[in-house]
């Protein structure tokens, strides 16, 4: 159900990762790939910052 509402609001989740995550570089093909997919985003994040999986599922799980 999560990764269904962060496909659906696709540029809301974006901006939203950009804002909590900003000292991270995403590029626009990295976003792309995993658009809709939450273990995907989670992991990209995860490889971009070192944060915690847990932590970032429920950051991400906040805003969408």
């Amino acid at each position: 159900m999560a990764t269904k509402r962060m496909n659906e609001s696709w540029q809301q989740v974006c901006g939203q990762i950009a804002a909590i995550w900003s000292e991270a570089d995403f590029n626009e093909k990295e976003m792309k790939k995993a658009r809709g997919n939450m273990r995907k985003m989670v992991q990209l994040i995860h490889d971009k910052t070192g944060e915690p999986r847990s932590e970032i599922f429920q950051k991400i799980s906040a805003i969408i």
